[in-house]
């Protein structure tokens, strides 16, 4: 009797890719018109991987199907349409178009999630030419690691002042987005909805944390001529008491070796458990058993002090990366 060789485990993408060439074209692309870029990127990948799947792969594919498929539900699939049609049964039209008017959702046509499909270059040909805050609302409703691409192909001469107005952005009202869909697609005007807020020095510092150091620190040399407190509210964004972790074990011991013991068993109170067991393992292990040990003991601590400690030893990390002795390590193969 032959031996059954098993098949191989299939990852998610390829068993999604599996079922989407058994549709034809029409049903495929209405699949394809609900997934976000991304995911249309990893299934056109896998589509070409499995073109020569074998018929075990295809079942596979299809019990993994159905087996999660047992777990969900129709709920959230057309669920307007559903409810309008139930209004209308248990109402009358007249009765449930009012009561909807009152209870649905405002909708716009928020075509600015187009955005997510275009190019950076593409993004920064659009605005190059309109006024910077039109510049830092587009930048805003992007994805970080975009956002900082489309600054950094912008005129240099704005990249401050973008940078200053994303940080200090408001509620952007909807007239202003429809005008901005206008510039952006030519699309239709809906001027219901409630303002939208993007913005802050949060996106400020997670864009800022993805453009390259050199202009980094143009930028951010600029922000803080213009507004001192702006620019240091965005680099405390920028690097915080989790990104720890992203340090290698020798900058990250050097930086241990200064830092108070008890100021550390406060900071690591609150810190999780991958934080504390890299920042253990850069020490000796007496030490950090004898950290652990203080963690242990100490009762509650305020979340104030914890974060007191936290910005303390923050702080020590950029004052030694800055006198260049330590890396906090960063984008690539830049460093601070």
């Amino acid at each position: 009797m032959a031996e059954v060789t098993a098949q191989p485990t299939m990852n998610g993408s390829a068993a999604a890719a599996v079922l989407l060439m058994l549709f034809d074209e029409d049903e495929a692309a209405q699949i394809l018109s609900r997934l976000e870029p991304e995911e249309v990127r990893q299934l056109g990948y896998a589509m070409y991987d499995v073109a020569d799947v074998q018929v075990g792969e295809v079942n596979q594919a299809l019990d993994r199907f159905v087996s999660k498929a047992k777990g969900r539900t129709t709920i959230g699939y057309g669920a307007a349409q559903h409810i309008k049609g139930a209004m209308h049964k248990a109402l009358g039209p007249d009765r449930a178009d009012n009561m909807l008017a009152r209870i649905t959702p405002p909708t716009r046509s928020n075509q600015l999630a187009m955005l997510k499909w275009m190019e950076p270059k593409e993004i920064a040909a659009i605005v190059e030419q309109e006024h910077p805050q039109i510049m830092a609302i587009v930048l805003a409703h992007l994805e970080a690691p975009v956002a900082a691409d489309v600054l950094q192909l912008l005129p240099t001469e704005y990249q401050e002042e973008i940078v200053y107005r994303i940080a200090t952005l408001g509620p952007v009202s909807n007239e202003a987005l429809d005008d901005l869909e206008q510039l952006l697609l030519r699309g239709p005007v809906n001027k219901q909805g409630a303002a939208s807020q993007r913005g802050g020095t949060v996106e400020a510092a997670a864009i800022m944390n993805n453009v390259r150091k050199d202009n980094e620190q143009r930028i951010m040399k600029a922000v803080a001529k213009r507004d001192k407190m702006i620019a240091q509210t965005i680099e405390e964004e920028m690097f915080v008491f989790d990104n720890l972790i992203d340090m290698d074990d020798k900058n990250l011991g050097t930086l241990m070796r200064t830092v108070d013991s008890q100021v550390l068993v406060v900071a690591l109170k609150g810190a999780n458990d991958m934080l504390k067991a890299k920042i253990f393992s850069c020490m000796s292990a007496r030490a950090a058993q004898a950290i652990a040990d203080e963690i242990e003991e100490r009762g509650p601590i305020r979340l104030a002090e914890v974060i007191d400690a936290q910005k303390l030893i923050i702080a020590t990390a950029r004052r030694m990366a800055d006198a260049g002795t330590i890396m906090l390590g960063g984008k690539g193969n830049d460093f601070v």
